[in-house]
């Protein structure tokens, strides 16, 4: 084998790698597998807040929706909506309790 041919693997090598980085952008950038663009800008109303692996096959998982927790099970069998409607705790009062406890430690 020649040193042209190497050349030529390296070149080939390099066109398919970008071509692959490209196509990725363009999934990333355009969505092009999304079924829904999310909004620019604006708070987005679904959410995952926390999941929680219950055996190899099942796992809860905690979604917000619109300030609503919905509990589901989700499994290999199907999935379940365990609880749905909690009302989704306040994001500002941890934050304040955190504050007035540091004041009092002071």
């Amino acid at each position: 084998m020649t040193a042209g041919t190497y050349l030529q693997f390296v070149a080939a090598l390099a066109f398919v790698l970008a071509l692959i980085a490209v196509l990725a952008w363009a999934v990333r950038r355009f969505g092009l597998f999304a079924h829904v663009v999310p909004p620019r800008g604006g708070k987005r109303r679904i959410a995952i807040v926390e999941t929680a692996a219950l055996d190899a096959k099942r796992r809860l998982v905690l979604v917000r929706r619109d300030d609503r927790e919905h509990l589901l099970l989700l499994g290999a069998a199907g999935d379940a909506v365990i609880e749905t409607g909690i009302a989704a705790p306040d994001r500002a009062a941890p934050a304040q309790e955190t504050g007035a406890a540091k004041e009092s430690a002071a």
